[in-house]
C-alpha cells in the first residue's frame, strides 16, 4: 500500500478493502457512511467581462461521486472540466448553485474540506524546481502538519514507491517530465487524502509514462479511496473509471458507467469474429445484419440490430468452425463521440 490506509485521527474515516474483479474494474465495499464523497447540485459559474455578456463556464452542473469511486470528467479543451475541480478543490466559488466533500459545504466549509483532498493539475505547478524532491515532499508534509518524524517517514516511503528514491536528492529542475508527474502524484498523497482530484494527470507525458502514472493511480484507488479524474483520455477513462461525466459547453451531457453509456446510447449490437471473406459473405446475408467493419487486429466487426440477431451470427460461425468469436458493445471513444461531437441534444443521466 501506499499511504498505508486513512488517517486514525479522521472520525470520518474508513478503510476499505477493493479488489480486481476480473474485468478491469474495483470491486470491494465502499468507505464512509453511504454519503457521496463529491455532490454538487445546479453549479453555475460565470466569468464577469468589461465589454459583453458573462461567460458561462458552467451551467446547471450537477454530479455525483460515491465514496471509493474511480470517476471520470471528461470533455473537451474549454468544457469546463478545470472550472469544476478549481471549484471543488475550494480555490474558486461558484456563482450559483451547491456543492459538498464528503458532507461539508465548499461555499462555508473551506478549512475543513482542504485536508481531506489531493490535488495534483498536470503541468509545472505545485512543485520547487531548485529543491529536491525530498526536500519538496517534506515541505508539503509540513504544510499538512505532518509532525516531523511522521513528514519523513511519508516522504521516504512515497519516493519509494513511486520510483524516485534514486533520485530523491537531486532537484526537480533536473527530472523528465514523467518524474516530475510523479512527484506531483506525491506531493498531492504525501496528507493521505480521502478524495484525490487528478485534472489531466497524464497531460504531456510518452506513452510509457502515461501508463505508469495510471498504474499508481489504480493502486490509490485499490487503497479506497475517491478518485476524481478529468481527462481528455478516453481511453484512460475506459481503463480506470468506474462511472464517467461528460461535459461539453460546460453542461452535463451524461454521466452513467462506461458499459451502460454504451448500451444507451447504441441499442445495436456488435460480434467480432475471425472468419475469411466467404463466410463472411454468408453472415452479411443473415437477417438483422447491418454491416461489418474490418479491424486492425484481423478481425470483423459485425453490427446487428438485435439481440435475437447476435444469437442468429454466434450459432451460424460456430456450427461452421469459427472458434475466435464474442459480443461486445461500442467503446467509449464511440459513446464520446455520439453525444460531445455529433450535437447529440439529449441528457443521458442516471437512468
Amino acid at each position: 500500500m501506499i499511504l498505508g490506509g486513512h488517517r486514525s485521527d479522521d472520525p470520518d474515516a474508513n478503510g476499505s478493502a477493493m479488489t480486481d474483479n476480473g474485468n478491469g474494474g474495483r470491486s470491494g465495499a465502499r468507505p464512509g457512511n453511504g454519503e457521496p464523497a463529491v455532490e454538487t447540485s445546479g453549479l453555475r459559474r460565470e466569468y464577469r467581462t468589461r465589454r459583453g455578456p458573462a461567460v458561462v463556464a458552467l451551467d446547471d452542473v450537477s454530479v455525483s461521486v460515491e465514496q471509493g469511486e474511480v470517476h471520470g470528467l471528461l470533455g473537451p479543451n474549454g468544457a469546463g472540466k478545470s472550472t469544476l475541480m478549481k471549484i471543488l478543490s475550494t480555490v474558486l466559488l461558484p456563482t450559483s448553485g451547491t456543492g459538498r466533500v464528503l458532507g461539508h459545504d465548499l461555499a462555508t466549509e473551506h478549512r475543513r474540506i482542504r485536508p481531506l483532498l489531493g490535488i495534483v493539475f498536470g503541468g509545472e505547478r505545485g512543485l520547487y524546481p531548485r529543491l529536491t524532491a525530498r526536500q519538496n515532499l517534506r515541505y508539503w508534509a509540513a504544510l499538512y502538519g505532518l509532525t516531523s518524524r511522521d513528514g519523513i517517514a511519508r516522504t521516504d516511503a512515497l519516493l519509494d514507491e513511486l520510483g524516485l528514491a534514486d533520485r530523491a536528492d537531486d532537484r526537480v529542475e533536473t527530472f523528465s517530465v514523467g518524474m516530475r508527474q510523479r512527484l506531483h502524484l506525491a506531493r498531492g498523497i504525501i496528507g493521505d487524502p480521502r478524495v484525490l482530484l487528478l485534472d489531466e494527470p497524464t497531460n504531456g507525458l510518452d506513452p510509457l509514462a502515461a501508463r505508469q502514472l495510471r498504474e499508481l493511480i489504480r493502486r490509490l484507488a485499490g487503497e479506497g479511496r475517491t478518485v476524481l479524474l478529468a481527462t481528455h483520455d478516453l481511453a484512460e477513462a475506459e481503463v480506470l473509471c468506474d462511472r464517467v461525466t461528460m461535459i461539453n459547453h460546460g453542461r452535463v451531457v451524461a454521466a452513467e458507467a462506461p458499459r451502460t453509456l454504451a448500451r444507451l446510447v447504441s441499442r445495436r449490437e456488435r460480434v467480432r469474429v475471425r472468419a475469411e471473406e466467404p463466410l463472411l459473405d454468408l453472415v452479411r446475408a443473415l437477417p438483422g445484419v447491418l454491416g461489418t467493419e474490418p479491424a486492425d487486429d484481423g478481425t470483423t466487426l459485425v453490427t446487428v440490430e438485435d439481440k435475437e440477431a447476435v444469437g442468429r451470427v454466434l450459432a451460424f460461425v460456430v456450427e461452421r468452425g469459427v472458434t475466435e468469436v464474442r459480443t461486445e458493445l461500442p467503446g467509449l471513444e464511440e459513446v464520446y463521440l455520439q453525444l460531445v461531437h455529433r450535437g447529440e441534444t439529449r441528457s443521458v443521466v442516471n437512468r
